[in-house]
């Protein structure tokens, strides 16, 4: 009798115990950092996307940006729109600018392009690429690297974006502005690349898209040309 207890109270710890390694290999960094580190090699053969993000600072804020990269041409295109609600501030911002090789340029009110006179304050797509095939982190993608380095990973459940099938991965930051910073990065199935990205705080959700496919700018040809085959690094 006492042999049969202690068999079943052995057979209950092994279950246990590998009932814990399971969920740890997809709530701790096992499978998560797997997964993301096939995303950090996969963004490494980008050289064209767009990105779409909106925050929403409720009380503050509502913010729309786009940003358009062909790395072969060297060209940045970027789009805000701010919008501000607050009691003591309120009003709107537009902006539209595209930055070519070393040169910059910015949408006049009647729709043409003329050379900028505040100059480009984000950085070059050359700059953007060169962070990608490194596999560093930029302010424009999903900062995967650093999400491998201090994120808790967990695996979450498969949706679409944008037609594109991806899974969805829950990534709580250490270190973020309230100690834990609580993020969503939705990895596509079948090319790991993300399409999706959200943020707990200002209520920030991004998208991506069109990885490696041609980008038509709507710009006249004679600026699509970079004045200079150097560019240097903003």
């Amino acid at each position: 009798m006492r042999d049969r207890y202690w068999f079943w109270l052995g057979a209950r710890l092994l279950a246990g115990v590998a009932l814990i390694g399971w969920a740890l290999s997809y709530l701790g960094t096992g499978s998560g950092e797997k997964e993301f580190q096939k995303t950090l090699e996969a963004m490494k053969q980008v050289h064209t996307f767009r990105v779409a993000s909106t925050t929403n600072q409720v009380g503050v804020q509502h913010n729309e940006m786009l940003w358009e990269v062909d790395c072969p041409r060297d060209i940045v295109h970027h789009q805000m729109h701010m919008v501000m609600v607050s009691s003591t501030n309120s009003g709107e911002m537009k902006q539209d600018q595209m930055m070519v090789g070393n040169r910059t340029y910015e949408r006049g009110s009647d729709g043409s392009w003329v050379p900028s006179r505040s100059g480009y304050q984000g950085a070059s797509a050359k700059w953007y690429c060169r962070n990608l095939a490194e596999g560093t982190d930029s302010n424009l993608m999903p900062q995967i690297a650093t999400m491998i380095k201090r994120g808790i990973l967990q695996k979450g459940d498969k949706k679409t974006v944008n037609g594109v099938r991806c899974r969805e991965w829950l990534v709580t930051m250490k270190g973020g502005f309230s100690g834990l910073e609580h993020d969503t990065v939705c990895l596509g199935l079948d090319d790991h690349l993300p399409y999706e990205m959200t943020v707990d705080w200002a209520q920030s959700r991004t998208s991506f898209s069109d990885y490696n496919v041609p980008i038509q700018f709507d710009a006249p040809e004679a600026i699509l040309q970079p004045a200079s085959t150097s560019t240097g690094v903003n």
